[in-house]
């Protein structure tokens, strides 16, 4: 009972900042990117609680379970486009937008706009998809059965969505500084505590499950870069990071957010990964679906009721900001991008701000109906890492890297990314299995990166003024 009634103490004191926050939004600016106020620390936390998702408990948990540390394979695929995001942060934010398609139909054209808009909500909803049945996977557990999985689900995707429209950027990016600092403060101080309950270092390395290869652990090497290559295209594409960027005080908050964000997310995912290998070690013979919990089963019995209580709000905390933020950029492209673009380009603020909460809700419910199609919080979270890494990222980094990048070569690139990506996932569904055995990243990016290149190559030099403003 002390878990659930933490939980719900948690979720009232964010309810309430987001009510009280929400009679600052008078702008666009407010909603969309929090009237460009933001300092480093605000940011730091808002991209660590955002990156820090359902998929870091229980993809981490389920590939720990079998592969032990070598899952860091993953985890350090988003660690390297962070690091490298930070030689784009200053000039994203000079820029001075709102989204990720304004940069890419300044760089390309609208085309380039539309599909990265379509691309962005298909990968954006089904991530909020599978942090709505993480939230209700938490309530189903700590509340002993008594709250069954499917209305747990339920009452996470009411309270996100109702969040969410709340405030937009400034509800999220705030209470995002209080989550970030929860997260980092309760995983780390689990740890020692796990450790002297499951018997100390000797038991766990007794224990945990045997490895065939000392990096690898049970994963080929296409296994292995399935999950690290597509970790690494989220986040160098990532549109949260974009938004935020444009969210900064001035580029100099921007550049400086993005070195405490990469050190506090190394810190999360290796306590994380340390959490879900000892409790491997503790938890055993479990299936799959099982599995997947054991970063929820070790706070619910693994360490004290206090601590468990604490780890337990992080573990909400972070399932709660990932999807108000993956919830809030398709609904801003929606209604930025598709709408005031091309259908009332002079829609005042307070009718954007509206519409903007109408979509969210549009958004939200299609989310929660697209549980049912990934059985496995693992496979959905790699799926969208996919069409949105493989769509968006190549012809977004051209954008910062490579000048001869021509319009026809970035349409294109997104294109083709973004069609191979979603063919491969149907066959796998109606096969039930990938085809040839090969993740659906390798082919979505190959052809999505042959476009960008030849077909620019293929044709003339784009005019300076479409890469100039990007390399100054």
């Amino acid at each position: 009972m002390a878990y659930l009634t933490t939980i719900i103490i948690y979720l009232f004191f964010l309810f309430a900042v987001g009510l009280h926050v929400t009679k600052r939004v008078k702008k666009k600016e407010d909603f969309l990117v929090a009237g460009r106020t933001l300092t480093a620390p605000i940011l730091v936390g808002t991209l660590l609680a955002t990156w820090i998702g359902s998929g870091d408990i229980f993809s981490v948990s389920d590939l720990s379970y079998n592969h032990g540390f070598s899952s860091l394979i993953g985890s350090s695929g988003g660690w390297i486009g962070i690091i490298i995001a930070f030689f784009i942060a200053g000039r994203v934010r000079k820029f001075g937008q709102f989204t990720v398609p304004d940069i890419l139909e300044a760089r390309y054209n609208h085309w380039a706009r539309i599909l990265a808009t379509i691309t962005t909500i298909i990968a954006y909803i089904t991530i909020v998809s599978y942090q709505f049945r993480g939230g209700g996977l938490v309530l189903n557990i700590i509340s002993d059965g008594k709250i069954d999985a499917k209305t747990g689900i339920i009452i996470v995707a009411v309270f996100v969505i109702s969040y969410t429209l709340l405030a937009g950027m400034l509800s999220v990016a705030y209470l995002d500084m209080f989550n970030g600092i929860l997260m980092v403060g309760a995983i780390l101080i689990a740890v020692p505590f796990l450790i002297h309950h499951v018997g100390g270092l000797e038991t766990i390395i007794a224990n945990v499950t045997p490895r065939k290869h000392a990096i690898l652990g049970n994963m080929t090497f296409i296994q292995a870069m399935g999950y690290f290559v597509p970790t690494l295209l989220l986040a160098l594409g990532n549109a949260n990071m974009y938004q935020r960027f444009f969210s900064a005080k001035n580029e100099k908050e921007a550049k400086k957010s993005v070195i405490g964000w990469v050190i506090g997310v190394i810190l999360l995912g290796v306590a994380l990964q340390s959490l879900a290998v000892i409790g491997s070690s503790y938890f055993k013979g479990l299936e799959s679906e099982q599995a997947s919990r054991i970063i929820i089963m070790v706070a619910h019995k693994g360490v004290p009721v206090v601590i468990g209580c604490a780890l337990m709000a992080a573990i909400m905390a972070i399932i709660i900001s990932t999807a108000n933020s993956f919830l809030l950029v398709p609904a801003t492209n929606v209604v930025r991008d598709i709408y005031q673009r091309f259908i009332n380009p002079d829609l005042p603020d307070k009718k954007m701000i509206f519409f903007s909460r109408l979509v969210v809700i549009a958004l939200g419910f299609f989310a929660y109906m697209l549980i049912s199609f990934f059985p496995r919080i693992l496979d959905a979270a790699y799926a969208a890492y996919t069409i949105y890494g493989a769509g968006i990222t190549p012809a977004l980094m051209a954008v910062f890297f490579w000048k001869r990048a021509t319009i026809t070569g970035g349409v294109s690139s997104i294109l083709g990314g973004m069609t191979i990506t979603i063919i491969w996932e149907v066959i796998n569904k109606v096969q039930g299995h990938l085809p040839l055995g090969i993740p659906a990243v390798y082919p979505a990016l190959l052809c999505s990166v042959a476009l960008l290149i030849f077909v620019s190559l293929a044709g003339s030099k784009p005019s300076p003024k479409k890469w100039q403003p990007f390399f100054k």
